[in-house]
């Protein structure tokens, strides 16, 4: 039938990772991933404040320590792994005690210039900062060398459909152990796995043949900042691995830039997420460290036989959100400025042209218009960007820079072709429908999550605080119901003990509050609790998952002992809005468009499985480059609970892709959606 698991299209993917066993994806060089400093051919001399004092060679990722002394990340932690001192002067140090370099040096030692390291049939140099897309995108032999892996390893797909749930993998295990071993962790069986991303068509074959993904190292210098991600998925859960969701703005994944949704999270710090439960990975991605060091899989999208931006046409491709448009500036020299002034905006993620200067390259150019959004800059992924990676990759860049923009159509006018002076009011997009669960799509939680009523009744003094905070309302992101933040000490609710932080809000005395906005909500609740009888009605979700419990627990009791201000910004965990009733779900539709040749570009998970029994069905994968992708409203962890209203509750996988299948330029899904879990 064309399906092809997860696993298949693993084994597949884990080849482009190693075509070189210890090969750097990053400077070409021959070294030992994160144990060693990448390696780089520097053209000119290097000034010694450039310089680190232990590797004696210009600085990576450069640490400034108490005493005025700057060495690069990876030396300076050997270093004190062994010593408790500055190298050079001596003085009692430790790690934390450390703060990366300013912006300046970074940016003086980006610009170093360096030779590729294929020099005998690739002779560029370029600025150190530009080495990897080079190499990834223009570099002749890097790219031959990957193909020729390819082709070397990758067996056929009739084969790998024949050995399907063995868990055989496709690579070759004696190539980058560590990510082979990780590879064959999360490569397990995972009945009710369907991948539409795969469309049955005359040029099958060479489509699935060019799904590229591939497993990529990313180290962020954390500090004690927020990493930035929602997170969805885990082994107590349909999706099995820990997947990226979304990315927060302005956070520090955000800021560096190699983080995008869909991706599978395998590893943090030596810690294979690939075998435990969502609670369990939340901790391991919080906890405090100075270097965080992820091994994800990252989808790139399907890869034409004739090359071309995210599979794209490059006269313009029109989605439901607008029309993408790829432009290609050519540049006098190097350093010649483009004029275009880019920004971002306070109600959307990503980064947008805010105006093209008189006179420049892009106004004279003349295909690039104000408001376009920015999705792409010389193929790296810029829909969840800032303004200030987007003029990186541009001053980084030869003389081409190929763009890849959204463009929104032109606001239809009301009032017709009225006469000078009628005024004409732009229509506005409409806001998302959300719509109850309907009772013909209720279904059971996933196993392994439930919840249970709960109510308390007790007289209070009427100026007594119940001494809660809530978030959540019917006018929030995802239509969350009203639930607990926190439950404070000082109030009559915590001497009970009945009501704890996370459980949802039903009713508080006999007044509904399911259907109120956060305001309303809170009106409600002050004036209700002005009573001196007071009986709250609410929900708690449970995860059956002792580890997931068992970190819950620890979690709300540190929050007792210790409140914060903050904890109004406390928010659910994902798992927790699985075990929550279907009556208390809001639905949306999603359109999804395409041509006849296109993939919908995801796959999804659930169905009946033997061991679970009934399980909803979860998007998995997003595709990027792909009519889903593009749309930008699905996510991963998105539960499809039917399919042009057609029901999915009881449905099996074999019934679920020919209806995928037959939708040929057209589908709406329903979907429920759940914040993911923040990390």
């Amino acid at each position: 039938e064309g399906v092809i698991s997860d696993e298949d299209c693993i084994s597949a993917q884990f080849i482009q990772f190693s075509f070189s066993p210890s090969m750097c994806k990053e400077c070409g060089q021959q070294h030992e991933g994160g144990q060693e400093n990448h390696l780089y051919e520097y053209q000119d001399e290097v000034d010694d404040e450039l310089v680190c004092h232990i590797c004696l060679q210009p600085l990576l990722h450069p640490m400034d320590t108490p005493c005025g002394h700057t060495y690069c990340f990876q030396c300076l932690s050997s270093f004190l792994k062994e010593q408790d001192f500055c190298p050079v002067d001596r003085q009692q140090l430790q790690l934390h005690h450390c703060r990366p370099s300013s912006l300046l040096v970074k940016n003086l030692l980006d610009k170093l210039t360096v030779l590729c390291p294929h020099q005998a049939e690739c002779q560029q140099q370029m600025q150190r900062c530009e080495l990897q897309p080079h190499l990834h995108n223009r570099c002749p032999v890097f790219r031959r060398l990957r193909e020729e892996a390819e082709r070397r390893k990758r067996p056929p797909w009739n084969e790998l459909k024949g050995n399907r749930g063995e868990g055989e993998s496709g690579a070759d295990t004696k190539h980058t152990p560590t990510m082979t071993r990780t590879a064959t962790r999360d490569i397990q069986p995972e009945p009710g796995l369907i991948n539409p991303a795969f469309e049955e068509s005359e040029d099958e074959t060479s489509m699935r043949s060019s799904l590229v993904a591939e497993a990529n190292v990313v180290e962020m210098i954390r500090e004690e900042q927020e990493l930035g991600l929602r997170i969805v998925g885990g082994k107590d859960t349909p999706l099995g691995n820990i997947v990226i969701q979304e990315i927060i703005r302005d956070s520090l994944a955000a800021r560096d830039g190699r983080l995008a949704p869909g991706d599978h999270i395998l590893e943090v710090n030596d810690v294979s997420l690939a075998s435990i439960p969502h609670g369990r990975a939340i901790s391991v991605l919080g906890r405090p460290c100075p270097l965080l060091r992820l091994i994800v899989m990252q989808e790139k999208g399907f890869n034409p036989r004739h090359p071309q931006r995210p599979g794209l046409d490059p006269h313009g491709t029109t989605h439901n959100q607008g029309t993408v448009i790829q432009v290609t500036l050519v540049k006098r020299d190097r350093s010649a400025p483009l004029g275009i002034k880019l920004i971002r905006k306070s109600d959307e993620t990503g980064v947008f042209i805010l105006d093209l200067l008189a006179g420049g390259l892009a106004a004279k150019d003349g295909k690039l218009c104000n408001n376009d959004k920015v999705l792409a800059i010389n193929g790296q992924d810029l829909r969840h960007g800032t303004p200030e990676n987007a003029a990186q990759i541009i001053q980084a860049s030869e003389v081409r820079v190929n763009f890849v923009v959204m463009r929104q159509p032109e606001p239809q006018e009301e009032g017709g072709s009225g006469g000078e002076g009628q005024g004409r009011v732009a229509r506005r997009a409409p806001e998302p429908q959300y719509f109850r669960r309907p009772s013909t799509y209720m279904k059971d939680p996933p196993g392994g999550f439930s919840s249970q009523e709960k109510m308390v009744s007790l007289k209070k003094e009427p100026r007594l605080s119940l001494g809660i905070t809530i978030a959540g309302g019917r006018d929030c992101r995802s239509r969350l119901p009203v639930y607990i933040t926190s439950v404070q000490p000082v109030g009559c609710l915590h001497r009970d003990g009945t009501i704890k932080k996370g459980d949802v809000l039903l009713s508080i005395n006999g007044v509904d509050l399911t259907q109120l906005t956060y305001n309303e909500a809170v009106s409600v609740l002050k004036a209700q609790t002005a009573q001196a009888q007071v009986v709250l009605r609410v929900i708690q979700t449970i995860s059956e998952d002792p580890g997931d419990e068992g970190e819950a627990a620890k979690e709300a009791m540190e929050s007792v002992e210790n409140p914060r201000e903050d904890d109004t910004d406390w928010a659910q965990l994902w798992t927790r809005w699985l075990g929550l009733p279907s009556h208390m779900h809001w639905c949306r539709d999603i359109v999804l468009l395409k041509t006849n040749q296109e993939s919908w570009g995801f796959s999804i998970v659930g169905g009946f499985e033997e061991n679970h029994g009934q399980q909803p069905f979860f998007i998995k994968t997003i595709v990027p480059g792909t009519p889903a992708h593009l749309d930008g409203r699905l996510k991963c962890g998105d539960e499809i609970v039917a399919v042009n209203g057609a029901t999915t509750v009881g449905m099996n996988n074999s019934s679920l892709i020919p209806m995928l299948k037959l939708q040929k330029n057209k589908v709406t899904l329903t979907v429920v959606s759940w914040p993911g879990s923040l990390v």
